[in-house]
């Protein structure tokens, strides 16, 4: 999942930021509303976690310009207030959720993990290709019923491989979706994550590559290219 954090105090962004990559997720982070809102425009976020009080384009304004942009976003918002006036007005402008400050990281990760869920389309419990099983709940992977240990980048690859249900899958996607902003796109990044993940799944291999478009994992009804 792809995660956005705008929050002006660098250290809890950065700390947050740290922690959710820690969980597998992709991270990226603005430190104002602006920044912030560039970045919403130009990547579609699972989950935006929101500063309310930002300096120049407050949170409050960050939040209706997602809203209004459409996008299936979910918006979780962060204040120092625990004021339950303050929480209603956060979620009547549409936040989905509303944390106050100083919370417990635990928290903040099931509450994330929680509106990703709603921000994309369901999911069955396990993934299969074959004789491979992903359980995105557990964060586990297993081959001919032997458990396959992976990091989580090749993880992540492989939840979305599974995931297109035999379509292509091309090599920026996978970079969106499984890294973050700091990964540099002329890298060899998804060629040689992909490439070490086959080796640990083992043969016969289930990720074919399709030259010029990207990786997929072929389906039972899937046309061969």
């Amino acid at each position: 999942m792809r995660i956005l954090v705008v929050e002006d105090e660098v250290p809890l962004a950065d700390a947050i930021a740290r922690g959710l990559r820690r969980e597998g997720m992709a991270v990226d982070v603005a430190y104002d509303g602006e920044t912030g809102h560039e970045k919403s425009t130009v990547t579609r976020y699972d989950v935006v976690v929101l500063d309310r009080d930002l300096p120049g384009m407050s949170g409050d304004e960050l939040c209706k310009e997602i809203l209004s942009s459409g996008a299936l976003t979910r918006v979780m918002m962060l204040t120092a207030s625990a004021g339950v006036d303050d929480r209603v007005a956060g979620l009547s402008l549409g936040a989905d959720d509303y944390l106050a400050k100083p919370f417990a990281f635990p928290e903040l990760v099931a509450r994330v993990r929680a509106l990703a869920r709603r921000a994309t389309p369901a999911t069955p419990p396990l993934l299969t290709a074959r004789d491979v099983e992903l359980d995105p709940a557990r964060r586990t992977v297993r081959r001919a019923g032997r458990p396959v240990e992976l990091t989580r980048k090749e993880f992540g690859v492989l939840e979305v491989l599974l995931a297109a249900k035999g379509s292509v899958v091309s090599s920026e996607e996978l970079l969106e979706r499984v890294w973050d902003e700091n990964a540099d796109p002329f890298t060899t990044t998804v060629r040689v994550t992909v490439m070490t993940l086959r080796k640990k799944l083992g043969e016969p291999g289930i990720i074919d590559t399709v030259v010029g478009s990207g990786y997929r994992v072929p389906t039972a009804g899937s046309t061969e290219v």
